[in-house]
């Protein structure tokens, strides 16, 4: 429980603390001046709130004696960083490589690609604050610890940060399976931004229409596709080989 706050009055006080919290789990249906409280200060600093059944909340905490009050808050196994400053450590002369998410939800695919995004030099990852797998300890256990060491942010809004990346001159490609352009007539020799999405619905149109290039990965089996974590793998190692 070292990365659970519960109790009103101790999750309210750990975001006023400025403690990154990942993810706030109320009982379905709770109220009164606190609660209210403590649903208007998510909503100022952007935090996931989460309404869920009591036995969840019961579930967290392991323990039956504990009193949760209806409130259960999971902290951030990492500190997040700026899209800011992912960019100002991009070093000079290099070509940036950055990679953003878009509806990752799966705990393991996100650590691995992690871990694989800081094996293969890239600069930092870009999450949303919704819709994205939590930053815990089982994600800090897939990436093998890379979640230590390469920059996360995270952002309100995927398409308001690729825009801002273009604005510096990265690239946007998207992942897709659905497009005839290979990832091996790509240029990624220039700063550029992958774009991941889940694997179930893919890239969402909205972000879609903003990227500047779409590619696949060839496929020569009966299967569709690849595990979105095996899809990276095989674009940041393309992004490797071009850039020698």
């Amino acid at each position: 429980m070292n990365n659970l706050v519960f109790g009103l009055r101790p999750v309210i006080e750990a975001i006023e603390a400025g403690r990154q919290i990942e993810k706030i789990y109320i009982k379905k249906g709770a109220d009164g001046v606190l609660m209210g409280e403590l649903r208007e200060m998510a909503k100022a600093q952007r935090i996931a709130l989460q309404e869920v059944p009591v036995e969840k909340l019961d579930r967290l905490t392991k323990r039956r004696d504990v009193n949760h009050q209806g409130v259960v808050a999971q902290i951030s196994a990492i500190v997040y960083a700026d899209v800011d400053e992912i960019l100002g450590a991009v070093p000079d002369g290099a070509k940036g490589l950055i990679v953003v998410f878009d509806g990752v939800t799966d705990v393991r695919n996100f650590g691995a690609i992690a871990r694989t995004a800081e094996c293969a030099g890239a600069h930092g990852l870009v999450v949303p604050m919704k819709n994205a797998a939590p930053v815990n300890a089982d994600a800090l256990k897939a990436s093998a610890g890379a979640l230590n060491i390469i920059p996360v942010a995270r952002v309100g809004s995927v398409r308001n940060t690729l825009k801002l990346l273009q604005a510096e001159g990265y690239r946007v490609v998207a992942a897709s399976e659905k497009s005839e352009t290979s990832i091996y007539s790509n240029d990624f020799a220039v700063p550029t931004v992958i774009v991941l999405g889940s694997e179930d619905t893919g890239i969402s149109k909205e972000v879609l229409k903003l990227c500047d290039a779409q590619v696949a990965i060839p496929l020569r089996g009966k299967i569709g596709s690849l595990n979105v974590g095996a899809a990276a793998a095989v674009m940041l190692y393309e992004v490797v080989r071009q850039r020698g």
